[in-house]
């Protein structure tokens, strides 16, 4: 076994400096290194919190861009819409759907019995709404024809309801009765 305390005695020069140099080395540890090491370990974290936050912020940048930028495209499809495809006015709005349904029927074989028109005010929309019922008389199949190209048809034309009725007379032609709806932006002031 070794003798420490002659070590001890015999080194002391040596021993005691080692001995303070590894106190303050511990000393210096515990006032100085380890809390740097802690910070930098929180500062790490906060960065971490920091950098999801921005990705968290940058998703939802992106997602009110898009949503402004479709907004945007739903306004100008809209406008687009009210100019191009609806009548800006109650005598256009009469004139395109009497010709629409006059040339369907006169091109489907089918006869005109009635037709009138009525403009519905929205209080809510800029849109006035013109009800059309009409009455045709035909056979099934051009009945088929006519309210299929109606309804694929370029004009905003929709059709809220209708009934098929026939004579019990043999022979009689189908009668078929529309109600049907366009809409239209009503000029300033009327």
């Amino acid at each position: 076994m070794i003798p420490f305390k002659r070590v001890f005695d015999e080194n002391r020069g040596l021993v005691i400096p080692v001995a303070a140099a590894l106190v303050l080395n511990v000393i210096a540890y515990v006032a100085i290194v380890y809390p740097l090491g802690v910070r930098v370990r929180n500062a790490g974290r906060r960065e971490e919190t920091a950098a999801s936050e921005l990705l968290a912020a940058q998703r939802d940048d992106q997602a009110s861009a898009a949503m402004l930028q479709g907004r945007d495209r739903t306004d100008t499809a809209l406008k687009a819409f009210y100019k191009d495809v609806l009548p800006n006015s109650l005598a256009s709005a009469n004139r395109i759907t009497y010709l629409r349904l006059a040339q369907l029927a006169e091109q489907h074989h089918l006869r005109y019995s009635h037709r009138s028109a009525e403009p519905e005010t929205n209080p809510q929309g800029p849109l006035t709404r013109l009800r059309i019922t009409t009455v045709l008389e035909g056979d099934y199949q051009n009945v088929r024809r006519f309210i299929y190209q109606l309804e694929s048809g370029p004009d905003f034309i929709v059709i809220d309801s209708m009934t098929l009725n026939q004579d019990p007379e043999a022979g009689a032609p189908l009668q078929l009765s529309l109600s049907l709806s366009t809409f239209y932006q009503p000029e300033h002031g009327a």
